[in-house]
């Protein structure tokens, strides 16, 4: 987790707000930082932690073709995991 530590935590504060699509997640966090981050380490974030539960898909055109891509949003805090 600690090479990703920042972008965790960016993609708490922009989920914190609503949720988002993964293509708009990708689009922040390449925008907020420098050295951005790659689509695989984008979805690899949102499934492995805790934080971050996914709501649905959407299914529409990102970057001129037609995807399906998952909307996330975060966990409810008191929500238990098995």
């Amino acid at each position: 987790m600690s090479r990703t530590k920042r972008l965790r935590a960016e993609i708490e504060c922009l989920l914190k707000q609503g949720p988002a699509n993964t293509v708009e997640i990708f689009d922040h966090l390449n925008d907020r930082f420098k050295w951005g981050a790659t689509m695989n380490q984008v979805g690899n974030i949102l499934a492995k932690d805790n934080r971050f539960s996914k709501m649905g898909h959407k299914r529409g055109e990102f970057r001129g073709s037609v995807y399906t891509v998952c909307v996330w949003g975060l966990a409810e805090l008191g929500m238990v995991t098995a």
